[in-house]
């Protein structure tokens, strides 16, 4: 299982991928179609990503000692 870090970066690296694709003149609509969409799951998945490490890094700043009872 690739950590939650590896998978952002998978995912970013694919939504650059489709950005680029959609940036191509001759792209045929049925396939612009689709890849925006792929492109918005991309996107919704990688902010959320994002929104829970904001999270739990607010967790963390509010309480330091909290996280690192796992650590003794």
């Amino acid at each position: 299982m690739p950590s939650r870090h590896g998978d952002f970066d998978k995912k970013m690296q694919k939504l650059q991928k489709i950005v680029q694709e959609l940036e191509k003149k001759d792209l045929p609509l049925e396939k612009g179609v689709q890849l925006f969409k792929e492109g918005m799951e991309l996107s919704r998945s990688c902010r959320k990503q994002l929104e829970d490490a904001r999270h739990e890094m607010s967790i963390f700043n509010a309480d330091p000692d909290a996280d690192r009872s796992r650590d003794d």
